[in-house]
């Protein structure tokens, strides 16, 4: 069927039935609370390592590199996830494949506990990394296939919300554990295993949750798919929704490609490169650098050791108040003008680090406290504005046929950077110091910038099916761009 002869889903926000509380609604958030589970794992998994590492270098004898190599083959892992996750997910189903996610999380983690020397230590963080990745690619996906589209935003932006919330709970827990028994041997281990305790509730949880409704109408599967959403919205919600659903898949298995050949597409290939590019400028923020390296960027301010491990859960707080706010944010701002603001603000605040190291010479009273500040103004307005937003964006722009391979392409690329950055940003600091680091970080937000405001559409206050008829025809550049 030609485009021009079918209703167009951009009709559908204006006949769908309106949201109602009940049972239903109920059922959805359930739903949404056991599937981030991944996201607090993804927290905590990478979280971790910022209060760990000290005391595993000690015990395992690493060198500045082989620490580097520990905390980026997590990273690199998470690369190879995110593209097997996504791919896994399209022919597998999400359900399922957060299952098995589960289950590395559970396997990566047991093995860095019981690693016995540097080689046992990287390869759990491999597999740790690869369910990482995964979860990143799918459990958004889940999510944002799930929701209404009224609310999809604050829906799938749970899961960034729960990342925080892991990486606040690992700063914690290392703070805790780290200073009442950081004298005994082998504490880190003690910090690495209570990654375990959710990795179970995940497994358990999603064995009792359902499908992606949409992912089982791709396949075929109407009755099971219509079922499904009979438990997350009201009967006439679901009926209409499953109608409008089941038009655009119908027409995907007869005209369009999936995975690669879907690139032939000038459209898809577009919206393939921005999801690339919002991934790549997230991660350029050095944001995951403070997360990972925190502690030791504080140490190289002027606080000690210890203080440092304490002072490290402001960021780690401020970025949960940070992203509940983004929750809020989903649902008033635009997607641009959230992305817009939020580069702004991290890229003033990179400059301002940059010039504070400056300013204030080591041995300045005043210089650790200042760079505190600093980076937690750096983080909030991260987590505020960033995070969320791009999580929600990559979720929610590409087409249903090529959803899960896009994703997958965009956060493989995303966790290529993170991973370079994990390997490489003690040398940075090293060779150049807190002052020309975040001076890089800042010309490359001024960049980041340049792009959101020249390439990338705005998708807010719309069903998927609406937007994937703008994204594959090329209109969603001409008027949804506001």
């Amino acid at each position: 069927m030609a485009t021009s002869q079918r209703i167009a889903p951009a009709e559908a926000p204006g006949t769908l039935p309106a949201l109602t509380a009940g049972p239903h609604s109920k059922r959805l958030g359930v739903v949404a609370m056991v599937a981030t589970f991944g996201g607090l794992l993804f927290g905590y998994d990478t979280g971790v390592i910022n209060g760990a590492l000290r005391p595993m270098t000690e015990e395992l004898g690493l060198t500045p590199l082989t620490e580097g190599i520990v905390t980026s083959s997590l990273l690199f892992g998470a690369a190879a996830g995110a593209m097997a996750g996504g791919r896994l997910s399209d022919a597998w189903g999400r359900r399922k494949t957060i299952l098995l996610l589960a289950v590395m999380f559970l396997t990566g983690a047991l093995a860095c506990v019981f690693a016995p020397n540097f080689g046992v230590m990287v390869l759990g963080r491999v597999v740790l990394g690869l369910a990482v990745g995964g979860a990143s690619t799918v459990v958004p996906v889940f999510l944002a296939e799930l929701a209404p589209y009224e609310i999809r935003g604050s829906l799938a932006g749970r899961n960034e919300l729960m990342i925080v919330i892991g990486q606040l709970a690992a700063f914690a827990v290392n703070a805790v554990i780290g200073n009442l028994w950081g004298e005994y041997g082998g504490v880190w281990r003690v910090m690495l295993a209570v990654a375990a305790l959710p990795a179970v509730a995940l497994f358990v949880g999603m064995l009792r949750m359902p499908e992606s409704p949409r992912w089982l109408l791709s396949k075929g599967r109407a009755a099971d798919a219509l079922e499904v959403l009979m438990t997350v919205r009201s009967p006439e919600r679901a009926v209409a929704e499953m109608a409008d659903v089941k038009h655009l898949a119908d027409e995907e298995k007869v005209s369009r490609s999936s995975g690669w050949g879907a690139l032939k597409n000038k459209w898809i290939l577009r919206i393939v490169l921005v999801g690339i590019g919002l991934g790549v400028a997230q991660q350029l923020t050095g944001i995951n650098s403070i997360m990972y390296y925190g502690q030791s960027v504080l140490v190289e301010a002027g606080f000690s050791s210890s203080a440092a491990l304490i002072a490290n859960i402001a960021p780690g707080v401020i970025a949960v108040v940070g992203g509940v706010i983004a929750l809020r944010n989903m649902q008033t701002m635009n997607r641009r003008t959230t992305l817009l603001i939020g580069f702004a603000l991290t890229t003033v605040c990179h400059f301002l680090i940059g010039a504070a190291s400056i300013l204030l010479p080591v041995g300045n009273g005043a210089r650790p406290f200042v760079i505190l500040f600093l980076v937690v103004a750096f983080v909030g307005s991260m987590q505020t504005f960033l995070n969320i937003a791009v999580w929600v964006m990559l979720s929610e722009i590409f087409p249903l046929h090529i959803r899960g391979f896009a994703i997958g392409v965009s956060v493989f690329c995303l966790w290529i950077a993170n991973a370079f950055l994990g390997l490489f940003f003690p040398s940075l600091v090293a060779a150049v110091g807190i002052t020309g680091t975040f001076f890089l970080f800042g010309i490359v937000g001024l960049a980041a910038l340049v792009f959101i405001y020249t390439q990338v559409p705005e998708t807010r206050g719309r069903t998927l099916e609406a937007l994937e008829e703008d994204v594959t025809t090329g209109a969603i550049y001409l008027v949804h761009k506001k």
